[in-house]
């Protein structure tokens, strides 16, 4: 049976990420390390975006914005991000990254197969595939069961589900340096839906019709509200270059509580999505940073959390969400109204100070929050 230092079963963002940083201390080196997963991360798979105000992965950011578009029924602005940019990675680029550097160490292997089962035995853990098992120090786990948060109704699950279509169209009708961050005018059947636009030439974009709510659609609606919106915007022809769908969990679940002492739960197993958003790639950023300067001190991955006040804030917006999915549209239209984005991107970073939490709070429909945080104190 192959002994390793570090097992990773599933090798997605938030793994590759954690491997990535652990590369980049140099304390790593003399470990062996596996990474297991079926799926050989070869193509295009998804895209990533999030905003910034440093150079994070710019070497690999496919198109970045100073500007974006937030639109609803009753009002149209153009935020202005400065001193953020809004960055889109694809995933192909990233994965590449990754891999490349991966590849000049000899102590990481990856091998192909679908983990079937991991257990921790005394000092030590056990990881299975079909055919055979390794034994480690460590297990990263990146495998997500929605059955854990589903068996219980504490901490409710409110799902981000999307398809997306990148196309090509014959009219060039897309403003290139101005995406749409959320459009609310899409009708709303009783959620919380919002069309994504991210243009990357006068012709080609990436729509994403998105949906923050309990239940999934069927395919047909999701494609037939993104041709919808596109008939809208005067094109009469296109092509359809790639697709893509996602469903992100954004919940205050305490995923942090199935930790033991050498097993933790990494990305959307263990919380990583920011849980009143679904954003997700910086937030593993900073998760994998944390998690490696961890292990530098530290051995026991019980002690790896720490709850703050913005966990309490994502879990009134989510009750609210799951209770009353229809005031979603209301909620982000009231904070992003003045055309200000730097404070709520800053408060979503988790990065505002008390004062400067107040003052987006004040934005929103307080009589939602009230409720919200009534119901959960007593």
């Amino acid at each position: 049976m192959n002994h390793y230092h570090y097992i990773f079963t599933g090798n997605g963002l938030s793994a590759l990420l954690t491997l990535f940083e652990m590369i980049k201390t140099g304390r790593f080196s003399d470990k062996k390390i596996l990474l297991i997963d079926s799926d050989s991360k070869n193509k295009n798979d998804r895209t990533w975006c999030f905003w910034d105000s440093e150079k994070l992965f710019d070497e690999i950011i496919f198109k970045k914005w100073q500007h974006a578009w937030f639109k609803n029924e009753n009002f149209t602005n153009q935020l202005n991000l400065n001193p953020y940019e809004y960055k889109m990675i694809r995933s192909t680029d990233f994965y590449k990254l990754i891999f490349d550097e991966i590849a000049k160490h000899p102590n990481i292997e990856i091998l192909k197969e679908e983990v079937v089962d991991f257990s921790e035995l005394g000092n030590h853990c056990v990881v299975k595939i079909k055919t055979k098992s390794f034994t480690c120090n460590k297990v990263f786990n990146s495998i997500y069961n929605p059955e854990i948060v589903k068996s219980q109704s504490k901490f409710p699950l409110v799902q981000q589900h999307f398809i997306g279509w990148f196309i090509k169209s014959k009219e060039a009708v897309f403003t290139e340096n101005c995406p749409t961050f959320m459009d609310f005018s899409v009708e709303q059947k009783g959620n919380t839906r919002f069309m994504y636009v991210l243009p990357t030439s006068p012709n080609e974009a990436l729509f994403e019709y998105t949906l923050f709510s309990k239940d999934l659609l069927s395919k047909q609606e999701y494609e037939t509200e993104i041709e919808n919106y596109i008939q809208k915007l005067g094109i009469t022809a296109y092509e359809i270059i790639e697709k893509e769908q996602g469903n992100i969990p954004m919940t205050c679940f305490p995923f942090w509580k199935n930790n033991s002492k050498n097993i933790t739960n990494i990305g959307s197993a263990g919380g990583w999505s920011k849980a009143s958003t679904g954003y997700t790639f910086k937030n593993s950023v900073k998760k994998s940073k944390e998690l490696v300067q961890f292990l530098r001190t530290e051995s026991d991955f019980t002690k790896f959390h720490k709850t703050n006040k913005f966990w309490f804030y994502d879990l009134l917006l989510i009750d609210i969400l799951y209770q009353t999915n229809q005031h979603g549209s209301a909620i982000f239209s009231s904070m992003f109204k003045s055309g200000k984005a730097a404070l709520i991107f800053k408060f979503l970073d988790e990065e505002t100070s008390f004062w400067e939490d107040l003052q987006v709070i004040w934005m929103c429909p307080k009589g939602f929050f009230i409720k919200a945080f009534l119901k959960r104190l007593f």
